[in-house]
């Protein structure tokens, strides 16, 4: 079924955003504001990278009278029930965790804490207040170690090979339970490897453009044998916004329950990637060529057919102009 037989979003549909202050989060928030969306914001602002950019991003969002925010942990269900009860959201969009594959090795209780108590309170959040659609964050990284590719949806996904990537497996199965025992419609998003302006700092294209401007040498891990499907954001906000009002219909069991890929459906070489940005740049990088780290994978491919016969989701941005529209909001944002 293609985009012309869905619903676009109306005006005045609310809207709650979790992790609006995040970098997928803000951008989607921005949009749904841009079509008359009333959106409650929800973030702890949590310090796992550089706070002022998700303050920087919020007063963008501030200027939007439709916007409200609201500081809260999803952990903390008394107050996340409180927006529920007051706000009343007919679409839930969770975009908020704990992310970072590298980090959950370091840090692995702040990913129970926040990707799976936290989701098990969104989750009985809108089967209690009776929310149409709840749309969530799961990750490419769920496919592990997978080999065949593209990765497609249909593939065994048991076999994670970081914490994070068993949390938002782990989210997906929790959704799934929770769209059969009480038939209230969930989608999940498998994203892969997102960028473009107002990034997250901890993403390598970020941290590489960071040690590049100030002449430091970068690290490439599995001595850049790595590939990824690069998604720039816009392309990413595209595909939600279509998603968003689009609850799924029922399975051959009866539960409104997906899962989709977003991706460029093109994977490059993570060498190919760093050339580009370079080049956008107009600076060369100091290299640093390392074996693979724990947690990493290989390659990541996504198959988006599913999507692209759904919602007509065609990724149009090249990495070319994806990097050089984030190069040109770097330097203005760090006045570089």
């Amino acid at each position: 079924m293609g985009l012309n037989n869905k619903h676009t979003i109306a005006s005045g549909t609310v809207v709650l955003v979790t992790g609006a202050a995040g970098f997928i989060g803000f951008h989607t928030s921005k949009a749904l504001l841009e079509r008359g969306c009333i959106v409650i914001g929800y973030d702890n602002c949590n310090d796992y990278y550089d706070v002022t950019l998700k303050e920087g991003r919020l007063a963008l969002l501030a200027g939007y009278d439709a916007f409200t925010f609201i500081k809260g942990d999803l952990s903390d269900k008394d107050t996340l029930d409180g927006v529920f009860t007051k706000h009343k959201p007919q679409i839930v969009l969770n975009l908020a965790a704990q992310a970072g594959v590298r980090y959950s090795i370091d840090n692995p209780y702040a990913y129970m804490q926040s990707n799976l108590v936290g989701f098990l309170n969104i989750l009985e959040a809108c089967r209690n207040f009776g929310v149409e659609h709840l749309v969530y964050a799961s990750s490419s990284s769920v496919y592990g170690m997978n080999e065949k590719v593209p990765f497609s949806t249909t593939d065994n996904v048991d076999c994670p090979v970081s914490l994070y990537a068993a949390t938002k497996k782990s989210n997906e199965l929790m959704a799934h339970c929770y769209t059969h025992l009480y038939a209230f419609p969930t989608t999940g998003l498998r994203f892969f490897t997102v960028y473009g302006p107002w990034g997250r700092p901890d993403m390598a294209y970020f941290s590489f453009t960071n040690r590049i401007v100030k002449g430091e040498p970068i690290k490439i891990f599995n001595n850049g044998d790595m590939w990824r499907d690069f998604t720039y954001i816009d392309d990413v906000v595209s595909g939600i916004l279509n998603i968003l009002p689009n609850p799924p219909v029922p399975n051959g069991h009866g539960d409104r329950y997906k899962i989709y890929n977003i991706g460029n459906n093109k994977p490059e070489k993570i060498m190919d990637y760093f050339s580009a940005l370079e080049k956008a740049l107009g600076m060369s990088a100091k290299k640093e060529f390392l074996p693979m780290q724990p947690g990493d994978v290989y390659q990541t491919y996504a198959d988006v057919d599913e999507l692209m016969q759904d919602f007509d989701f065609k990724p149009s941005t090249p990495i070319e102009e994806g990097l050089q529209k984030f190069v040109d909001w770097y330097r203005k944002y760090y006045r570089v």
